[in-house]
């Protein structure tokens, strides 16, 4: 296992609690050390656009360290921990935390911000911007349409694209599952109903046959899984090959599961900036299970 830490970004809420206890298992399950941080947010008139992160501050005295720490030591089998406290502003520093980590765990809105909101913009902007995989730990109490039954045990959900799969995903969630003795869901969706333009608001039936589209999506499907069921003989596979939105069949599909994993898109030339496409953020505000966001593998040289 990587010695790289798991990081637990906490700021004394009810969210970043439920995040802490996310990553103290995703810790012991990696033997991996801990690290706890809490980024202090710079008062209301700091010039956040001149300076988004000081040093780093000492921990002792910190009240919401102290708090986990005490919640830690009265724990079972908690790992050994180290805390650390950054002053800056917390939309920035928190993807800078995850250089040198193996993953990111947060929870889906901190203090602070509206009340209303799903998924609060620090959480968003680690998802985004980090560099190693970012879990965010929804609140309780969301709810999702009712799906097909998913099978007793434990299990990992991950999105994909036929068209332009990504590896990183699919080897974390192969990974994830080995280490939490799950099965791999793998859902893969493909545009249906198809519609061919005639006119100007005028569509005609496809030329294709649905069955033959759901055919060629589940071969792809096949193959792109071959190597990581090579890698993680003892991880079992079911493959869901859907019609219609991929969004909300993994938002369905999340319920009951240990984790959902999606992918983040590739730079590209004429848009450098990362980015999250649709499906991913569709999946952060609405999954019921803790969802993981896996940026790209690097492109080969």
């Amino acid at each position: 296992m990587s010695t790289a830490p798991v990081i637990a970004a906490v700021d004394g809420s009810e969210d970043s609690r439920r995040a802490l206890e996310w990553a103290v298992d995703a810790a012991r399950r990696r033997a991996a050390p801990l690290r706890v941080v809490h980024v202090r947010q710079y008062a209301a008139w700091g010039q956040a656009d001149v300076l988004v992160a000081g040093p780093a501050a000492p921990e002792e005295g910190d009240p919401v360290l102290d708090e986990v720490r005490a919640r830690l030591r009265d724990g079972a089998d908690a790992p050994g921990a180290e805390y650390v406290a950054v002053e800056g502003v917390p939309g920035a520093v928190l993807p800078e935390l995850g250089a040198d980590a193996q993953l990111l765990v947060l929870g889906s809105r901190g203090r602070g911000g509206f009340a209303s909101l799903l998924l609060g913009s620090n959480s968003l902007a680690a998802a985004r911007d980090a560099d190693c995989p970012v879990v965010i730990v929804p609140r309780p109490g969301r709810e999702i349409p009712e799906g097909a039954p998913a099978g007793p045990g434990p299990r990992v959900v991950v999105g994909l694209h036929a068209d332009s799969p990504d590896p990183a995903g699919l080897e974390f969630a192969y990974t994830e599952a080995a280490l939490r003795r799950a099965r791999v869901q793998v859902i893969a969706a493909y545009p249906w109903p198809a519609q061919t333009w005639s006119a100007a608001g005028q569509t005609v039936p496809p030329p294709v046959d649905r069955d033959a589209v759901e055919h060629e999506t589940r071969s792809l499907v096949e193959g792109f899984l071959a190597p990581h069921r090579v890698r993680h003989p003892g991880v079992d596979t079911e493959v869901r090959v859907l019609p219609g939105d991929a969004a909300g069949h993994l938002v369905t599909a999340s319920g009951n599961a240990d984790l959902v994993v999606v992918g983040r898109h590739r730079r590209r030339l004429l848009a450098p900036a990362r980015m999250m496409g649709s499906v991913t953020q569709a999946v952060l505000l609405h999954a019921v299970c803790p969802i993981a966001v896996v940026p790209p593998a690097p492109p080969k040289e």
